[in-house]
Order: C-alpha cells, then sequence, then structure tokens
C-alpha cells in the first residue's frame, strides 16, 4: 500500500487526514505495526527549538526623502550589512551591539521587531546626484517596513554533539558553560522530533517544502551551510514572513563568554507515503547517537570521550569514566514539543498542505574544513629557543644571579631528569629574599602548577592562555615535558609588529 500526496492533501482539505507528532509515531507503529500505521497515519508533524546562530533577516525600510543610499546602518546600534542597494539590509542574529556588546546584539533587534517594539534605524552614506541624502536617523515598527523575511542559513541541525571539559577551569563556549574535570555534559537537539531525524535520507524535505518557522508559515529553500548529512549533520537554509511571525517561538538569548543567539522554533509536516517513511517516523531518541566532545581542546578536531543516545542524555546523567555526570539541555524539547503539536493544529485544519521537494537536497553530502592557503604562525615561529633554567634543588641566590643575567623575568624549573616541575619569576626571587631564613631552595618558591605551551601550538591558542591566566610567559615543552624554549609577550610583540607577517 502506497499513498500521493494528492491523496493526503485531499483527506487535509476534507478535515479526515489523521496527524500525529514524531513523538507518538513509535507507539502507533509498535501498536499497530508498519502496515497499520501506513494505513492509520497520513502526517507526523516534527519540531525543534533551539538555538540557531546561522539566522537573521532581509530588512527593507522603503525610500527616504530626500533619498540615501544606504551605506552603514545600524538597529539599535547593532550593525548590519549595508551592501544590499539602497535601502535594503540583512541582520545577522549573532552581531553585537556597539554599544552594549553581547548583551544585545541582532537576534534581539529580531525579536523587539517581532514583539511590535519601535527600533532605531540609524544610516550613513557618501551621498550621491541620485541619492543626495547623507544620514538618517527614524525610529521603525515592523508594519513600517515593506518586507521582513527572516533567511537562515543554517537551522534544524540533523543533530548535534554533546560537550564536555576535561581540564581544572571553567569554559565558556557556544555549548554553554562546561564546568571543569568533566563537571557537567551539555547537548542540543530534538532528537526523535526532529526534522531530518525523521528524514534522514530527505525524500520529503528539500526545495519547496512548507514549514513552520517561528510561529509563521515558511519554506524549505534547500540544504543549509556545513550540510553534512553523510555524518549525520544535515542542515537546512530556511525562510518565512516576519510579520506573521510570534514571540513565543522566536527567542534572543546570549551565551555568556560566547555571544548573542537567537532561539528559533521550526517544524516540518511530513507525509507517510509508504512503508519507508513510516520506518523512519518510527525513530526514537534511543536511536540515534552523539558523540560527547571534549570541548577544552581548541581544535576543529576534538577527542571523542564517549558516544550517548538522546536517551541517555535526556535522561539527567551519563558516565564517563565509572563517574556519573549530569548533563543539560540547550534547546527546549518542550519548546519542540509545542512547534509539533502547533504544527499539527495547523495540518488538521487545513490551514497548511503538503508539498513534496521541487529539487531534492543532497543526502550523501560530507562539509569540508576551511582550505587554508597559508597557515596561522606557530608558538616555534617566534619562540625564545636560548631559555635559561633552574633546577629545583638550586639556592635561591643562583636564580637570581640567573634572572639578572639572562635578561628574563621567568626561569622554568626542571629535576633532575630534565623534567619541567616548576617556575619562578623575579616577583618570587625578591620577595625570598627580601625575607631571608624562610626559604632557601627554589623549589621552595617555585609555582607548581605551570601553564605551558607546545612547539606546534597556533600563536592564538598561546595568546589565549597567557589572557586567561594573566601571565606574561609560557614555558615551550616537548612531548616529555623538557623546557626547548620560552614564549613571553615581548615574543609575541614581534608577531603584531608585523615581523612575522607573510
Amino acid at each position: 500500500m502506497e499513498k500521493t500526496i494528492g491523496q493526503i492533501n485531499e483527506r487535509i482539505r476534507e478535515g479526515s487526514a489523521r496527524v500525529v507528532t514524531a513523538e507518538e509515531m513509535p507507539g502507533i507503529v509498535a501498536e499497530l505495526g508498519e502496515n497499520g500505521a501506513l494505513r492509520e497515519v497520513d502526517v507526523v508533524t516534527t519540531g525543534t527549538f533551539g538555538a540557531m546562530c546561522s539566522s537573521g533577516a532581509f530588512l527593507n525600510f522603503g525610500h527616504a526623502e530626500p533619498p540615501i543610499r544606504m551605506e552603514r546602518i545600524w538597529l539599535n546600534n547593532v550593525e548590519a550589512y549595508g551592501g544590499l542597494a539602497a535601502v535594503d539590509t540583512y541582520i545577522g542574529a549573532t552581531q553585537q551591539s556597539d554599544t552594549q556588546e553581547s548583551e544585545y546584539g541582532g537576534a534581539h533587534v529580531i525579536e523587539d521587531l517581532v514583539a511590535g517594539k519601535s527600533v532605531e534605524l540609524r544610516a550613513s552614506s557618501r551621498g550621491t546626484d541620485c541619492y543626495p541624502r547623507r544620514t538618517i536617523t527614524t525610529d521603525l515598527l515592523l508594519e513600517n517596513l515593506n518586507q521582513a523575511i527572516m533567511c537562515n542559513p543554517r537551522n534544524a541541525y540533523q543533530r548535534y554533539n554533546a560537550a564536555t571539559n576535561t581540564t581544572d577551569r571553567t569554559l565558556h563556549t557556544y555549548m554553554g558553560t562546561l564546568l571543569p574535570g568533566n563537571g557537567n555534559v551539555t547537548f542540543s537537539g530534538a532528537g526523535l522530533l526532529n526534522p531530518i531525524s525523521n528524514d534522514p535520507k530527505l525524500r520529503l524535505i528539500g526545495s519547496g517544502v512548507p514549514i513552520f518557522l517561528c510561529g509563521a508559515p515558511g519554506m524549505v529553500i534547500g540544504e543549509g551551510t556545513q550540510h553534512s548529512p553523510a555524518g549525520g549533520f544535515g542542515t537546512l537554509m530556511v525562510t518565512g514572513n516576519m510579520k506573521q511571525m510570534s514571540q513565543d517561538y522566536l527567542r534572543a538569548a546570549t551565551m555568556t563568554g560566547y555571544g548573542v543567539t537567537l532561539y528559533v522554533g521550526l517544524g516540518i509536516p511530513l507525509p507517510v507515503l509508504d512503508l519507508d517513511v513510516v520506518r523512519a517516523t518510527a525513530v526514537r531518541d534511543e536511536d540515534i547517537s552523539v558523540d560527547i566532545l571534549d570541548y577544552s581542546v581548541p581544535s576543529r578536531s576534538r577527542p571523542t570521550i564517549r558516544s550517548a543516545t538522546y536517551a541517555e542524555l535526556r535522561s539527567g546523567s551519563v558516565e564517563i569514566h565509572g563517574e556519573e555526570v549530569r548533563t543539560s539541555s540547550l534547546s527546549s524539547f518542550r519548546g519542540a514539543r509545542k512547534v509539533a503539536a502547533e504544527l499539527k493544529a495547523w495540518v488538521e485544519k487545513g490551514t497548511m498542505e503538503l508539498a513534496l521537494p521541487t529539487r531534492l537536497i543532497d543526502a550523501t553530502r560530507q562539509a569540508k574544513p576551511m582550505h587554508q592557503t597559508k597557515k596561522g604562525a606557530r608558538v616555534l615561529d617566534i619562540m625564545d629557543r636560548s631559555v635559561i633554567t633552574i633546577g629545583e634543588t638550586e639556592d635561591i641566590r643562583t636564580a637570581a644571579k640567573k634572572l639578572l643575567k639572562g635578561e628574563t623575568n621567568h626561569l622554568p624549573v626542571v629535576n633532575g631528569q630534565g623534567v619541567l616541575v616548576g617556575i619562578v619569576t623575579t616577583f618570587d626571587v625578591s620577595k625570598a629574599v627580601a625575607n631571608p631564613g624562610k626559604a632557601h631552595l627554589v623549589k621552595d618558591i617555585m609555582k607548581t602548577k605551570v601553564i605551558t605551551a607546545a612547539p606546534d601550538e597556533a600563536v592564538d591558542i598561546a595568546i589565549q592562555k597567557l589572557e586567561q591566566n594573566n601571565i606574561s610567559a609560557l614555558p615551550v615543552v616537548d612531548k616529555q615535558q623538557h623546557v626547548i624554549a620560552l614564549l613571553t609577550a615581548m615574543d609575541l610583540g614581534k608577531l603584531f609588529g608585523g615581523r612575522w607577517l607573510k
């Protein structure tokens, strides 16, 4: 038995279509079997509600009198793109305010407009014969705009890796706050409710397919940026009319240490055409796995701690190295349920009919990393190889002489095998000399917690270590923890002075 999209839409128009959410479908299949579910169910609605940073909106303001070709544009002091002709702009969700920085951004502008609030437009121009005006400032409501079209380059991630932190300090990431020592695990995504999880081969989701977007009817444009369904990370590019949207399904947010983002409610109705659709929409949280990655590694390829299913993650804890670790979701499963339920009501009332893609999305695509023709500077490019070290059992006075002689403020301390065990600074030695009798050997005054760098490490990572730890030098060590160089703020000055830029 198979059904056509025409038959399903006819049932929707008649009010006889059986519509269920993706959360309900696994139970129906378990009760009725695959063939029974195919006969019984016509439409499965999906939903997700989470942070979708790659979102934004095209806005058209209409022409002013006298007219202006806006080249620099700000909305509530958030800069928008000014390269779209005279009075069009695109405002991105993650763009931060010039004045409030991460406390307010493009996402807040979008939410304010949808909420009916006034937004200040400020723009400047060089002026031309046909656009003589050079500046303009005005307050606008959403109703004052000719068009306000949400266009999100990357939404509805099929699934998303979870995150943890193995270091001894707290990290602030786009995966939220990660506590030290695997103190927590954060994850995102709606699991069994996610649209692409219910159509992993992308037979039903593609260009032209109607969707629910932030409370408004919308449409799939095509594949999203970073679309990588071959690895289970498909994405969608979507659009919808902001003037029909609801603040209930659209929320601006700020993530500490990361910045501004936009929470988007998105759902797609899937026609139950055949048994393949039944099987795909019977997916459960237990069937969907993600990797828990160590976000303390500042690299594109972060190590995997373990894999976990959405069922495990949503349970509240997972086991890591024999310990129970708390889990928390950055997305709202309750919001995803609300999206799927609202979309179900739309279809049942005949408000939305279904359509098959006018152009299919590639379900085998694998996203590639950036093609880099020039490598960034590494620590080995600028480190000082003439590093002076001192033994942990040497006298403090010897350390003082080395500091004076070596024209350095830092002395890495090594043990008898030449392995780094600590560090002393000019301040440490001065304090010890000023209080004679309390300490005699270097090991008595050295700091044993040493922040180090590796020679192949990117200079950007080294700078971050200096800033985060409020220090001015990093011992550079090999894999055996032998000190091979020292990287100081002065060395970094060489780089930013242009000497090492090619």
